[in-house]
């Protein structure tokens, strides 16, 4: 017993040495590899730390900005920038919403209201030099109205707004305190009805459109028909008028082509003058009617474009009577031969 206890012991002895290297060994793997970890987290964070102070100092302005802007920049300035903000979304809601003209119309309409009860309520209106148009149709068209206020009439806009009705030539507002509007008015006046495309307007001596034909106190106006018509019209017309024989029968001048005219008769007879020298033109038709009552032939057309003669166009009657006269006159002269 006691020998193989001693020799176990020794066998025990001489192992251990053996096992507390091995330990030892793998002890010190591991507690070198947690060292490492250590470090790399140490590091890491290191890394974060000085990425977020980088990013704090790129953010924060310097001192001395800070000092400057603190220093110059007024006070309340934050309240005014909301007071601002605020005015701005209101005045974009009410573009985006398309209020805008009612907006303007309710401020003018509280400002001329407080300078109304001030003692500048328009009280009077004189209109001088007023034919066509109405006094309520005139200050319409300036855009005075019951509201409004002398104090903040503004005259030349209300004279530009005039003038831009064709029926006005020209306009002179004036504001007499405290309540006294006075216009002065340089009206157009209706010169001829102007036919195109099948549309009716009366128009003024320089060709501008007055309105369209609705009314029959122009009936008597002349006409004159085609596109050009209206700007060429005052000079034809001043020539025609000097032949009244034509002139007084004439029931329209129509434009051809923008470059010559021809006159339609009351009767249906249709002159077609030439391009160049139509006062002469207008002067042979007048002699002709003198004295071979031309106006009053049985004839449709008298064409007068040709330089060196006059072609009239017979009517259906009068061609056949006419080529029955030559047939009576072949027959007699047949019979007197015979």
């Amino acid at each position: 017993m006691d020998g193989a206890g001693s020799l176990t012991r020794s066998l025990l002895r001489s192992l251990r040495p053996q096992a507390d290297l091995k330990a030892a060994a793998i002890g010190a793997v591991v507690l070198l590899r947690e060292w490492v970890q250590d470090k790399h987290a140490e590091a890491r964070a290191a890394a974060k730390d000085k990425a977020k102070a980088k990013a704090v100092v790129e953010r924060e302005p310097p001192p001395r900005v800070v000092a400057l802007v603190e220093r110059y920049l007024p006070r309340r300035v934050g309240l005014s920038m909301t007071v601002l903000l605020l005015i701005g979304s209101c005045g974009f809601g009410i573009v985006k919403g398309g209020h805008l003209q009612d907006f303007i119309t309710a401020v003018s309409d509280a400002r001329n209201a407080l300078a109304n009860s001030a003692g500048f309520r328009i009280t009077s209106v004189v209109i001088n030099g007023r034919k066509q148009l109405t006094q309520d149709e005139i200050l319409a068209i300036g855009g005075v109205s019951g509201r409004s206020s002398l104090l903040f009439l503004d005259a030349d806009a209300v004279r530009d707004k005039l003038k831009a009705n064709p029926w006005i030539a020209d306009a002179t507002v004036l504001k007499l305190y405290p309540g006294q509007l006075m216009i002065e008015l340089t009206e157009r006046k209706a010169f001829a009805l102007w036919q195109e495309a099948g549309r009716l307007s009366v128009i003024a001596d320089d060709g501008a459109v007055l309105e369209p034909y609705v009314s029959r106190r122009f009936l008597t106006l002349p006409l004159v028909v085609g596109t050009g018509a209206e700007t060429q019209a005052r000079d034809f017309l001043a020539l025609l008028a000097r032949y009244p024989q034509g002139h007084s029968i004439t029931k329209a001048a129509i434009f051809v082509g923008e470059r010559r005219w021809n006159l339609r008769l009351k009767d249906g007879l249709d002159i077609r003058l030439p391009e160049q020298d139509v006062g002469n033109a207008l002067a042979m038709l007048s002699k002709l009617d003198k004295e071979d009552r031309l106006f009053s032939r049985d004839i449709v057309a008298v064409d007068m474009r040709l330089p060196d003669r006059l072609v009239v166009q017979l009517s259906e009657d009068a061609a056949k009577a006419r080529e029955e006269q030559f047939k009576d006159k072949k027959k007699k002269k047949a019979g007197d031969s015979a």
